[in-house]
């Protein structure tokens, strides 16, 4: 498996292409207001079905109650819950039972230092418009691998992946829009140029890094 998560399934083909193609995370977003949007009935049969080691990440915007995000979560078999409002620090820290990946939206007044008071713990940068294939200005990037594992969306298709890949050393990358033939449905070929893509990269940035010494 590589560093890539498939995000906005809505059909299990969908997300058993991510899963047997290699992507080590998909994503279910439980935003109504999205068109990926996903009733919790279907989300559940999806995360029945999928094929071990895939992990589930599901997608949230300013619930009102972390407790009950996190019971819903667990309730679920989510491994994650994606945050992509304007959850405090505080909120973040009560949701103990799953990963937190606390979404920033990156843009001119975006300052990479703004992740210190959310505590070593992972980041989504994505762009001011997420889902709709829009870029931000990686520039503004730079900087945040030192405030914990960081995941890059925004625009990312096959043909860019590799540049950010080695432009920021990400964590991981996220994609929906890049590998869609409609809003919530997947083109099993742009799945597989994309993985494929994001798997060379990560392997060639591994080789270049120093090897661990032995003691």
């Amino acid at each position: 498996m590589t560093r890539v998560k498939i995000c906005g399934i809505t059909e299990f083909e969908d997300a058993r292409d991510a899963a047997l193609l290699g992507a080590a995370a998909i994503g279910l977003n439980f935003c109504k207001d999205s068109r990926r949007y996903i009733e919790p009935a279907r989300a559940a049969k999806i995360v029945e079905k999928l094929p071990p080691f895939v992990a589930v990440v599901g997608v949230f915007m300013n619930h009102p109650d972390p407790q009950h995000l996190e019971d819903f979560a667990v309730s679920l078999g989510l491994h994650a819950v994606q945050l992509h409002g304007n959850e405090s620090p505080d909120y973040c820290s009560m949701i103990q039972r799953v990963k937190v990946i606390k979404v920033f939206r990156v843009d001119s007044g975006f300052r990479v230092d703004t992740l210190r008071s959310y505590g070593s713990g992972t980041f989504l940068l994505d762009g001011c418009a997420p889902g709709t294939g829009k870029m931000f200005d990686w520039e503004l990037a730079y900087g945040a691998n030192a405030f914990g594992s960081v995941i890059i969306a925004g625009g990312l298709d096959a043909d860019n992946v590799s540049q950010v890949v080695t432009t920021l050393h990400p964590f991981a990358v996220d994609v929906a829009s890049g590998v869609e033939r409609s809003p919530g449905r997947k083109d099993a070929e742009q799945l597989r140029r994309f993985v494929a893509a994001a798997t060379a990269a990560f392997a060639a940035t591994s080789a270049s890094l120093p090897a661990v010494s032995k003691s």
